[in-house]
């Protein structure tokens, strides 16, 4: 899963995005560019309620990642 951050989100919002990931025992990784900053969401994330994140403050879209078949 891929969480992309509204460009120009406050750190607040995306500490929270991160608290709300990592206290469900997901590993994450943070990219950050000149003005959106995307985050990789590493684990089986079919727990997640992609609706849920999307509400989280200064997300701009979810993506999720469908496996191989």
């Amino acid at each position: 899963m891929i969480i992309i951050m509204k460009k120009n989100s406050p750190e607040d919002s995306l500490d929270h995005v991160k608290e709300y990931l990592i206290s469900r025992n997901f590993d994450i990784h943070q990219s950050t560019g000149a003005n959106r900053t995307i985050i990789g969401v590493i684990g089986d994330t079919n727990t997640l309620d992609d609706d849920r994140i999307a509400a989280l403050p200064d997300v701009h879209q979810v993506v999720r990642i469908k496996p191989e078949e």
